[in-house]
């Protein structure tokens, strides 16, 4: 299962839903499977269990299913150069009153050669009825024009292949004369209202005498498309009551027309009908019980005048009915000794019917058909296999089992669980499972809730406890900034004091420097005196020379005066040194105190930006205490409330 294969002529397109109205419908358990992502599903196709009934096309509103045709390689191989013949549905000039015409002439210019009505066929078909049945007495015969219902009896009920008339169909019947009493050997062409022909063209027991399935819906799309039209043609071959065909009961009315209404034939219609029918039918015929005539089945409610491959605004429309009601009067109005003349008896026209085709060999228009039970994927399962289905399902009462809401698709729980067993579905598809897998999810949810809630009463009591421990910190805090606020302030006073006596030490420094200043000059005239004293002390000694004993006195003066001068000198000298040291020193003290100076200016700054900042911190706590409050009397009412 997966993707779709090339062979699979129905097949989900991409706006599937998932709606599981396709399942609904469908007469095969296993032709749809359900496919899930996570976070969507969809219906898939199961091109070989897959009958082509056509039934999801009708039930499903989103126009998620599609179907493949032949109408594309129709026409390349036309353009090519092959040589291709036409056979016609009945229904086609039906659909098309207006259309009809042009339609063939436009196929005719594009190089199909014979256009050949199947109603010809359906008429070969009726006879081919008729005389197998007479002649074999078979009793109960199921009719096989639709190939939907052969292929589920041939894949699904092979007990009643037995019962199917072993009779080709009407394209088929047309096909075989064209090619063995016609002698055409082009390409066969059967412009189609049923998607289901494809399968009957590919089934190895109709030889391949057919190469194109062309729906209605598919060709004239294209046509009109491509603007294919040309002069008014016609199919080319006479027929009768066969163009009745493609209604409900056609088959039933062309018996009655030849056999007369004694014979009682079991009509059946209707995708839904039609299956139950057949498998109530098989019962009836493994009891042994009373059988019609024939049975008249038909895979479509409305016949094959509307059938799978006709075009939607088709389907919706009365017209068709009174179209082919016009075609069916005007088969009936042949001449008196015409087997479709209503002038006749039933038996009368048989009589005419078989000289009609008298020349047919009834063997040349014989089928065999095919048990293909084996080629699908359908297992059966055991009541044990069943019940651990069940057990996935989450269904353990006889109740729960029996539910059979319908919501999956399928008509009841056990052929939901079927399904299951064949990986065609899950049990996520299945609605009171989800409901289960939901009030499950809802349950631990609210124990989840449960555990929240005990730990968010947790939580919230340590919370509060933190916010109580926080609301003392800010506490604290605040009166450490208070403080830190005030000996800040107190400690920037007191740097101004000391800013204040640098002030005052630099200007003694300054009154000192002067001071050392005037001692300099003292210095100087104290060396001046000095040297003063020498000149004194030595104008003396000469004196004191020049005078002899008298002079002594002088001499003695000036020893005295000179050694006071050297003293004087030596004493200004030291003085001066030791001026020169202090004033280096003082300088040294002064660029100290500047820098101090400038030092204290700056922590000055700083304390007053900090006694702004811890101020700025106070009013901030005293926010963050507020809001630690507010949050705290929030708690308490939440706690309350829960």
């Amino acid at each position: 299962m997966g993707q779709m294969k090339s062979n699979d002529l129905v097949y989900t397109n991409e706006k599937c839903q998932g709606c599981n109205r396709c399942i609904s419908v469908c007469p095969v358990l296993t032709a749809n499977y359900s496919v899930q992502t996570e976070h969507s599903s969809r219906i898939q196709v199961h091109g070989e269990n897959c009958i082509s009934c056509g039934a999801c096309f009708d039930a499903c509103e989103h126009h998620a299913r599609s179907f493949l045709d032949d109408t594309e390689r129709f026409f390349r191989d036309l353009e090519r150069g092959e040589q291709i013949s036409i056979l016609l549905a009945p229904a086609f000039e039906a659909n098309y009153p207006n259309e009809y015409g042009s339609v063939l002439g436009g196929l005719k210019r594009k190089g199909v050669n014979h256009i050949i009505s199947v109603s010809f066929g359906a008429d070969i078909t009726t006879w081919g009825y008729i005389n197998y049945i007479s002649k074999n007495g078979m009793k109960g015969g199921i009719s096989q024009p639709c190939p939907a219902v052969v292929n589920y009896i041939e894949h699904y009920e092979p007990e009643l292949i037995s019962k199917l008339v072993p009779i080709h169909s009407p394209m088929m019947c047309t096909a075989i004369y064209a090619k063995k009493y016609m002698k055409i050997t082009d390409k066969l062409a059967f412009i189609s209202p049923c998607i289901a022909k494809k399968k009957e063209i590919m089934d190895p027991n109709t030889h391949g005498y057919i190469t194109y399935n062309l729906t209605f819906e598919h060709l004239m799309e294209y046509v009109r498309k491509y603007n294919i039209t040309g002069s008014s043609a016609k199919d080319e071959i006479e027929y009768g009551l066969g163009s009745i065909y493609p209604m409900p009961g056609g088959l039933k009315e062309n018996v009655y027309w030849f056999c007369g209404e004694d014979v009682f034939i079991r009509q059946v219609e209707g995708e839904k009908r039609a299956y139950e029918f057949l498998q109530n039918y098989k019962k009836r015929i493994r009891d042994g019980e009373k059988l019609p005539f024939m049975v008249d089945i038909l895979n479509c409610d409305r016949g094959c005048l509307y059938g799978t491959g006709i075009e939607e605004s088709k389907s919706h429309s009365e017209d068709t009915y009174y179209q082919l009601q016009e075609i069916k009067e005007k088969s009936k109005k042949n001449g008196m000794f015409h087997p479709f003349s209503k002038h006749m008896s039933p038996k009368n026209r048989l009589r005419m019917l078989n000289a009609k085709f008298a020349k047919l060999n009834l063997n040349d228009f014989m089928r065999s058909y095919t048990d293909k039970s084996r080629s699908v994927s359908l297992r059966k399962p055991t009541e044990a296999e069943l019940q651990l289905v069940f057990k996935r399902l989450d269904k353990h009462t006889y109740e729960e089992r029996t539910i059979n809401c319908g919501a999956c698709g399928y008509n009841n729980c056990r052929e939901m669980a079927e399904a299951i067993y064949n990986n065609c579905n899950t049990p996520k598809n299945c609605i009171h499972y989800m409901k289960n897998e939901m009030q499950e999810f809802s349950k631990k949810i609210e124990e989840q809730n449960y555990k929240i809630l005990r730990k968010n009463e947790e939580m919230s009591r340590f919370i509060q406890e933190d916010f109580e421990t926080l609301n003392a910190s800010i506490d604290s805090m605040l009166q450490g900034n208070t403080v830190n606020a005030e000996e800040s302030s107190a400690v920037s006073a007191a740097v101004v004091k000391v800013s204040e006596f640098c002030n005052t030490l630099e200007k003694s420094f300054g009154d000192m420097e002067e001071l050392l200043h005037k001692l300099e000059k003292n210095n100087k005239h104290i060396t001046k005196i000095a040297q003063q004293s020498d000149l004194l002390a030595m104008n003396a000694t000469v004196e004191a020379s020049r005078n002899g004993v008298v002079g002594k006195g002088f001499g003695v003066v000036a020893s005295e005066i000179k050694a006071l001068a050297e003293t004087s000198r030596t004493l200004a000298g030291e003085s001066d040194d030791n001026r020169v040291e202090i004033v280096e020193a003082v300088r040294m003290l002064l660029e100290e105190t500047v820098t101090l100076t400038h030092s204290i200016a700056e922590i000055n700054d700083r304390l007053t930006n900090l006694a702004a900042s811890t101020q700025e911190i106070v009013a901030e706590a005293d926010v963050v205490k507020s809001i630690s409050e507010n949050v705290k009397v929030r708690l308490e009412e939440l706690n309350q409330t829960e």
